[in-house]
């Protein structure tokens, strides 16, 4: 789906930064990519990046929790159980929605259960100006079908098709919405 929405920002004309992490897919020429590998680099280059952009997306999957500890080398068998601890990494687009001022921010919820009531709080949580709900369905798949909410639980859009078809609907749903919102017409008393 980021290839597909990075397709559509491109065709509508839009300047493109891309933060992704190891990813097998190839991304078309003409933006400015930025690769990472941890959630931590990805929260570092998008802090820096979106200083300088009129929005973020938030379409990747970054990891929820991280090792407490990393081996910089091979941990050997020794027979016994080894345990694991792992804390929960920050959540870019909360973060950075916090420190958005006048720029917007639109989320990706793929959610399996409570679909529009968790992508809804979601949306609250983080601050974003619109979610995308989508399904596990999307994942490894060509296709997509999603729904744009926005911050007062509406349904402004469902998108069904190709992901390039849907990306073109989200991007035209975000220039209507938040980079050209529409000016409201004083009313008329008498």
């Amino acid at each position: 789906m980021g290839r597909a929405l990075v397709e559509a920002a491109l065709r509508l004309g839009h300047e493109v930064v891309l933060v992704s992490g190891p990813v097998d897919i190839e991304y078309p020429e003409g933006i400015e990519l930025i690769p990472v590998v941890s959630t931590e680099e990805m929260l570092a280059a998008s802090r820096e990046a979106f200083a300088s952009c009129d929005g973020l997306i938030g379409a990747a999957a970054p990891c929820d929790y991280r090792p407490v500890r990393v081996e910089s080398n091979k941990i050997a068998k020794t027979g016994d159980p080894l345990e694991l601890q792992l804390i929960e990494t920050d959540d870019i687009v909360a973060t950075l929605a916090v420190e958005k001022e006048d720029k917007w921010v639109v989320g990706f919820a793929l959610e399996t259960e409570d679909h529009r009531l968790r992508a809804l709080a979601k949306l609250e949580k983080k601050s974003c100006d619109l979610m995308v709900l989508n399904g596990p369905e999307a994942m490894h798949s060509l296709e997509n079908s999603v729904e744009v909410l926005n911050p007062a639980g509406d349904v402004i859009g469902s998108y069904e098709g190709s992901k390039e078809q849907v990306a073109i609907g989200i991007f035209e749903m975000i220039e209507r919405e938040l980079v050209s919102p529409p000016t409201s017409q004083p009313g008329i008393s008498g």
